[in-house]
Parts: structure tokens; C-alpha cells; sequence
């Protein structure tokens, strides 16, 4: 994510902040401008309405907000909604369509993780106009969500099914979250890289099923008509191809193709995110035993043309480097545990290109709009 400045002091600002250390004024991101901006209450106004704080040398904005009702009721989100919309939630908190008993004090903890990770896939999908923002019917176009806890008797299931992600809340636990990568054997799993693999099967019928592109999905992941419960059986089993990272961001991805699609999309997703971040602090990198000279500033992915994929690459991997160096340095583990092989990248450039070039015509038959709905997993 990238950092921001406050629009009224200068002063540097985190995508959660709801208020600069600096000069005070009161912060909320603004989905129509997908920016965290200072407001100030409008002045007169008895019905809780703020307008972006007043400079000098900023020329006068009409728009009026209401802070999220998230905000308002739990101090739980720092989205704004416009004075228009007749939603009184923001364009993320929208999409969640069930909440687990927030009467229980670790439960509100939980929600306002997972909302947190939500927050964070909206902005990534917003940046790459894969959601809309500001509609005039207050409609956010998107996944919806469910936030759920197991209860006695009860396995909760993670998943997607038809549009819905439903996510089991006991992932916001570090504890409870690590002991199932342990037991997994997974490299990686977090809250925002959940989100990020399930947004990916609502992706998969909107740009495959719904765009066009089956033929094209098929030559590179395989058919996605296999049946799927079985392969995920077989996967569990102990079904992993010794060489699957020649062609496979992650072990699970070799499970099934709509699961192969998912993990990649996900890794993608780190991908634009991660460089955004390094670009918003100037970064330059370069393969260590380079030339310094032929260091390369990270450009934002979001504001190159369509997103060069090739020039994404080659700074991907310098920037992965340092990553995990930075984190040996202080005694933890690679915070990005892959090597991306050849085919991985190819599934990788496949995604870039649906998402930058998306075509409308339906092409061979399909599987309809699937669920795809696991235990335990979802680790990119």
C-alpha cells in the first residue's frame, strides 16, 4: 500500500490513519478519490456532513462526505461516503453482508483486522478499475462478504460461491492462522492474501466465464470442467506434482485449474501492490552485484500505460530481494518465500493482460459460475 501525505500540513500518512500526528486535522479516505484526505466539518452544518479542510491554494470543493458508519458506531473504518449516497456505509464495508456477534469482545477485534485486509483489496481493485467507486446509486461493484465464526458442532468452510466470500473469522488470530500454515505446509498465509486468492474466483467468472477468454484460460491452466471436489481430494491426498514450481506460483495451485487461476491472480496482486509501495518511497533497486549506476527507480504499476508486465518483472525480482534481506536482517523469516519460474511468470503476464486487455465475446462452453469452497486453504 502506499503511503500518503496530508493534503493540509505535508506530513506523511498510513492507509489507516484517521487522524495526521501532525497538524491534527481529521483524516478519511475518499473512495472518489481514492485518497486519505484532511476534512473539516462544514461549517453551519448540524447533520454530521465534512468537506476536505480549506488551504489557501487549493481552489474550493463543493463535495460534502459522511463518514463510514463503521466509523461512526464502532470507530472501525476510515472510509468517507458522499453527502449523496443513500448508503450509509462505504463502498467496502457495503459488501459485507454478514457480521459475526459482535457482542463478543474478541470478535470486534477480528472484524476490524479483516476489514482492515477488505479495505486494502478495494483500493488494489479500485486502482486497477476493477470495482466501481462512486456510483450514483451507491451501489459498489464487487464480491460480497461473509464473516463468520465456527460454532460448536460446526467446520466453517472458506470459500467463494457465485459471488459470495465467505471467510472464517478465526483467521484473523495470528496463532489460530499459523498453526494452520503449519499443518498445511504452506510458505505464506495471510488475512489480505485470503482475500486477494477468493476476489480472484469472482475475477475468474467476470473476465473468463463472462469475457471471452475459456479457450485462452484452458490452453494455459487446463480445463476447468474437471471435477473439482475430486481434485481437491486427490490434492489433500498427497497429489502434488514433484516439479510443480516450473509451472505453479504455489504447491496449491496444482489442485485444479480455477484454484491454479486464483493463487495466480492473488500473486499478482502482491506483485502490483508491493512495487506501489516501493514507488511511493522512491525506491531504486538493483540485483546485488549490479552496476549502482544501472539502478532503477520502481515505477507506480498503477500509473505506467496498461502496466508494462515485463518492466513489473524486472523490478520484482531486486525488489523480492531486499525484501526478504531486510527481513533476514532482522531475524525473521522471507516475507515473500517464492521463486517464480518461467511458467509461473507466463500465468502471471496472463493475468495482467485480462485485466488491461479484457475482451467481451463468450467463446467455447464453460463451466457455469462455480463454488469454490475449502476447508482450510487459500494460501497465496
Amino acid at each position: 500500500m502506499r503511503t500518503f501525505r496530508c493534503d493540509h500540513c505535508g506530513h506523511p500518512l498510513f492507509f489507516e490513519n484517521v487522524q495526521c500526528l501532525k497538524c491534527g486535522s481529521a483524516l478519511a479516505f475518499l473512495p472518489d478519490r481514492l485518497a486519505l484526505c484532511a476534512l473539516e466539518p462544514v461549517p453551519g452544518d448540524t447533520t454530521g456532513l465534512w468537506q476536505r479542510k480549506a488551504r489557501p491554494s487549493r481552489k474550493a470543493d463543493n463535495r460534502r462526505y459522511r463518514l463510514c458508519r463503521n466509523h461512526v458506531e464502532h470507530q472501525a473504518c476510515n472510509f468517507a461516503v458522499r453527502s449523496g449516497d443513500p448508503n450509509a456505509l462505504c463502498a467496502s464495508c457495503r459488501q459485507t453482508r454478514v457480521l459475526p456477534d459482535l457482542s463478543i469482545p474478541d470478535n470486534r477485534e477480528r472484524w476490524y483486522r479483516i476489514e482492515v485486509a477488505k479495505r486494502r483489496l478495494f483500493y488494489t481493485l479500485a486502482k486497477l478499475r476493477l470495482v466501481s467507486v462512486d456510483t450514483p446509486d451507491g451501489r459498489t461493484d464487487g464480491p460480497v462478504f461473509e464473516f463468520l465464526a465456527e460454532l460448536p458442532g460446526q467446520h466453517l468452510l472458506t470459500g467463494h460461491c457465485q459471488g459470495l466470500i465467505t471467510l472464517n473469522i478465526a483467521e484473523a488470530d495470528d496463532d489460530e492462522r499459523v498453526r494452520r500454515r503449519l499443518a498445511l505446509h504452506e510458505p505464506y498465509r495471510t488475512l489480505l492474501g485470503h482475500l486477494r486468492h477468493e476476489s480472484g474466483h469472482f475475477y475468474w467468472d467476470r473476465l473468463m466465464l463472462g469475457g471471452g477468454r475459456i479457450d485462452d484460460f484452458r490452453a494455459m491452466f487446463g480445463d476447468e470442467r474437471a471435477d473439482y471436489a475430486a481434485a481437491l481430494q486427490s490434492y489433500y491426498a498427497g497429489g502434488t506434482p514433484a516439479n510443480w514450481q516450473a509451472n505453479h506460483v504455489s504447491a496449491y495451485a496444482t489442485s485444479h485449474p480455477w484454484e491454479d487461476w486464483a493463487e495466480t491472480w492473488a500473486h499478482y496482486l502482491h506483485m502490483v501492490d508491493l512495487l506501489e509501495t516501493a514507488s511511493s518511497y522512491n525506491t531504486r533497486v538493483v540485483v546485488p552485484g549490479g552496476d549502482a549506476d544501472d539502478a532503477e527507480e520502481v515505477t507506480n504499476p498503477f500509473e505506467t500505460v496498461a502496466g508494462d508486465f515485463n518492466q513489473l518483472v524486472d523490478q520484482w525480482i531486486p525488489l523480492t530481494l531486499l525484501l526478504n534481506s531486510l527481513n533476514r536482517s532482522l531475524g525473521q523469516d522471507d516475507a515473500y518465500p517464492f521463486a517464480l519460474s518461467a511458467g509461473a511468470l507466463e500465468k502471471l503476464h496472463f493475468v495482467h493482460d485480462a485485466i488491461h486487455q479484457p475482451v467481451s465475446a463468450p467463446s467455447a462452453q464453460a463451466a457455469t459460475p462455480s463454488c469454490q469452497t475449502v476447508a482450510a486453504h487459500s494460501p497465496a
